[in-house]
C-alpha cells in the first residue's frame, strides 16, 4: 500500500541508485576530477633513488679536462720563466710543439673515427711538457716530429688517454733523443739580450760541467734557474710551487714525488759522503737538471704510474735510484727521463703485486 510504503534509509545501495535525468533547462554541474598523484613518484625522487652500479663510488665534481687544465695553469709560471730565460726561441718552441700535438689529436682521432678529445687539454700538456724537456736551440721542425711522434705513437696507438704505457711527453722526447743526439745536448746559456736577435751563447748544463769537468754551479742559479739546461730546468722555485699546488688539490699523489726527490737526495747522499771529491752533494742532485719537472709532473701522471699506495712508493723509490745510478755511472750526464720510462714499463706489475687483499679473498 502508498501509506505503509516507507523511506528507505540512505544506504549505500541507496546512493549509488540512477537518478532521474534532469529536465528541459536544466544541467547538472559535470565535476572535474583531479588527477590521482601517483604514489610512485615519491619514491623515485632523486634523493631517495638507489643507484645501482660498480665500483668505485667517486663523488666529486672533479672531470678529466678540469685536471688537464689545472695541470696546464700550474705549468704556466715555468713557462714564463722559460721565456723569460731563453727568449724568443722559447716561445717558438712552446707554441710549435703545442700546436703541433693538437692537429696531430685532430688527425688521429679522424682516422680513428672517434670523438674528439683535443679539449680535455691532454695534448696541449704533452705538447708543453715535451717543449719543456728540449733545448731552446733545438729547430722548430724537429720539436714538431717529437710532437707528433708523443701523440701517434706514444699516446693514440695504445688507444688514447688512459691507455698508454709510457708518458707520451717523454716518449717523444727519447725519439729526438736517439734520432738527433747532437742537437739534444746542445745547450744555450741566458743571456741578457734575450729578444734581440743574437746568436746564442752554447754551454754545458749544470750535470754536464760536473760530470765531465767537476765544476760545481752556485745553488742561486740552480733554484731560480738563471743557468743552461732545457726549457723546464728554467727555476726550480717555479716548478716546487707548480708541484706543490697540484699535492693541495690532489691531482698527484704525494707519494711519488716525496719517494722519488727522498730516494735522490739519500742514496746521492750516500756516494757523496764515500767520495765528496768525485760525486755531487745530494741538494745540487735535486737542483739540477730535470728532477723537479720529472718528479712533480711526470712521474705523478695518472696513466702510467700506480695506483696503490704501495705502489707508488715502489715506484718512486725505484726512479730515483735509476736515476742516481744514470747521473753518476752512465754515459750521459742526466737520467730523469729514462728513469720514469723503466719505472713506466713495469707499473702494471708493481700494480698487480701491490694490489690489496679483498676481504674473504684466498692466499
Amino acid at each position: 500500500m502508498k501509506g505503509s510504503e516507507k523511506k528507505l534509509p540512505e544506504t549505500m545501495d541507496n546512493q549509488h541508485k540512477p537518478q532521474t535525468p534532469p529536465g528541459p533547462g536544466r544541467s547538472t554541474p559535470v565535476k572535474k576530477e583531479k588527477p590521482k598523484k601517483d604514489p610512485r613518484k615519491k619514491l623515485f625522487r632523486p634523493e631517495r633513488m638507489l643507484i645501482l652500479a660498480s665500483s668505485p663510488h667517486l663523488g666529486t665534481t672533479d672531470s678529466v679536462p678540469k685536471i688537464m687544465w689545472t695541470v696546464i695553469a700550474a705549468l704556466a709560471p715555468t713557462v714564463v720563466m722559460a721565456v723569460y730565460y731563453f727568449g724568443w726561441p722559447a716561445l717558438r718552441t712552446i707554441l710549435a710543439c703545442v700546436a703541433a700535438a693538437v692537429v696531430t689529436e685532430l688527425i688521429m682521432n679522424y682516422v680513428k673515427r672517434e670523438r674528439l678529445t683535443v679539449v680535455d687539454g691532454s695534448a696541449v700538456i704533452t705538447g708543453l711538457l715535451l717543449a719543456l724537456t728540449l733545448p731552446p736551440s733545438l729547430s722548430l721542425d724537429r720539436s714538431i716530429l717529437g710532437s707528433i711522434f708523443a701523440i701517434a705513437i706514444g699516446k693514440q696507438i695504445f688507444g688514447g688517454l688512459g691507455y698508454n704505457i709510457f708518458n707520451p711527453a717523454l716518449l717523444g722526447r727519447a725519439f729526438l733523443q736517439a734520432s738527433f743526439p747532437v742537437a739534444m745536448t746542445t745547450w744555450t746559456n741566458p743571456n741578457t739580450a734575450r729578444f734581440a736577435n743574437i746568436d746564442a751563447l752554447s754551454t754545458a748544463t749544470p750535470l754536464g760541467a760536473f760530470k765531465f769537468e767537476k765544476i760545481t754551479t752556485d745553488y742561486t742559479s740552480l733554484f731560480f734557474g738563471n743557468s743552461g739546461g732545457s726549457l723546464g730546468e728554467t727555476s726550480a722555485l717555479v716548478i716546487l710551487a707548480g708541484g706543490i699546488f697540484l699535492l693541495l688539490k690532489k691531482y698527484a699523489d704525494w707519494r711519488i714525488p716525496a719517494s722519488f726527490l727522498g730516494t735522490v737526495f739519500i742514496v746521492g747522499g750516500i756516494f757523496w759522503l764515500i767520495n765528496p771529491s768525485q760525486y755531487p752533494d745530494p741538494v745540487f742532485h735535486l737542483l739540477s737538471g730535470g728532477l723537479m719537472l720529472g718528479a712533480f709532473f711526470m712521474a705523478t701522471d695518472m696513466v702510467t704510474s700506480p695506483i696503490t699506495s704501495a705502489g707508488c712508493w715502489i715506484f718512486g723509490s725505484g726512479a730515483g735510484i735509476l736515476l742516481v745510478l744514470i747521473r753518476l755511472f752512465g754515459g750521459l750526464p742526466e737520467g730523469v727521463m729514462y728513469s720514469i720510462l723503466l719505472m713506466n714499463a713495469v707499473t702494471p706489475l708493481i700494480n698487480r703485486y701491490t694490489r690489496p687483499r679483498v676481504f674473504g679473498e684466498l692466499t
